[in-house]
């Protein structure tokens, strides 16, 4: 029998996991016991400020709903998703266009619309038009890519913010044509602050943070035989451009609107990119984040 202290005790907790079945499961156990408790010993933990972490933790959980995802908020503000994200992405045979966040506000379901078509039901400003191609790395155009693409209004609002009811809006799903092209109407949508009703924001708060994420389209896109993308664009004259709560805002995603010559729908303000897919196996997919829906206990 070993009398254990603040040391011993790692050793005594990774010796009972030993027998753990799983080598994938055992490595990260183990770790994250490992810092867990050099955390603890390093901050010199008290059972008062533990037992507020574990409050907090509770609360992040009874926030989550099918419609909001706590945690995956968390991950997001705490850097971990971006951590995740760009270990994902060194791993990769190759890379194309780089990837951002999921963030917390993505949904399964978005209606499939014909190209040109616009993602906002009622804009109360002029819209802008996205457009572009999807091509490998070399360059080959991507037919019947499918383009998701989801959103803030002008107002700076998601659909599950913005509507009681939840009806989808300012999201979408789109296939490219058969050289690739893809192309939608929308409305340059307004940085917004992360949620700060719950106990997140709160954290965030506390932290003398801003918690503004700059104006941003997130795109999703799926091609057979290539690397899922999870990206954004951002658009450059956001004042917070420089200080993306979520840490998501890379340089070559960095866009504008303008009076681009070669927009397929005339007298609008556009903005173009195109995006490169790296080959790789079906379902390989970047998404540090999923719909809030998916975590809640099927009915029965």
């Amino acid at each position: 029998m070993i009398d254990l202290d603040e040391n011993t005790v790692t050793d005594a907790t990774l010796a009972q996991m030993a027998t753990t079945a799983d080598p994938r499961l055992k490595t990260i156990m183990d770790a994250a016991v490992r810092h867990l408790h050099a955390f603890a010993r390093e901050v010199d933990l008290t059972p008062a400020e533990w037992l507020t972490s574990i409050g907090f933790l509770t609360q992040v959980g009874k926030a989550c709903t099918d419609i909001r995802q706590e945690f995956i908020l968390l991950s997001d503000v705490l850097g971990l998703s971006a951590v995740v994200n760009a270990l994902h992405d060194k791993k990769a045979a190759e890379l194309g266009t780089q990837s951002s966040l999921l963030g917390p506000f993505f949904r399964e379901g978005a209606a499939e619309l014909p190209l040109g078509a616009s993602i906002i039901a009622n804009p109360s400003v002029p819209e802008i038009v996205l457009y572009g191609q999807v091509a490998d790395n070399d360059g080959t155009p991507l037919p019947h890519a499918l383009v998701q693409v989801w959103q803030t209004d002008e107002h700076g609002l998601y659909d599950v913010q913005a509507h009681a009811d939840a009806h989808m809006d300012m999201r979408g799903n789109f296939r490219t044509d058969a050289d690739g092209r893809y192309h939608f109407r929308t409305v340059r949508p307004l940085g917004y602050s992360i949620p700060m009703d719950g106990p997140v924001g709160k954290l965030v708060q506390n932290q003398g943070r801003h918690g503004m994420r700059p104006s941003h389209i997130h795109i999703l896109i799926t091609a057979p035989g290539h690397r899922e993308l999870v990206s954004a664009l951002y658009f450059g004259d956001d004042d917070h451009i420089g200080s993306d709560t979520v840490f998501g805002v890379s340089a070559s995603l960095v866009v504008s609107a303008a009076n681009n010559p070669d927009c397929p729908i005339p007298g609008l303000q556009s903005v173009r990119y195109d995006f490169r897919m790296p080959r790789a196996a079906d379902n390989d997919t970047g998404r540090v984040g999923a719909d809030p829906a998916s975590f809640q206990p099927a009915a029965e």
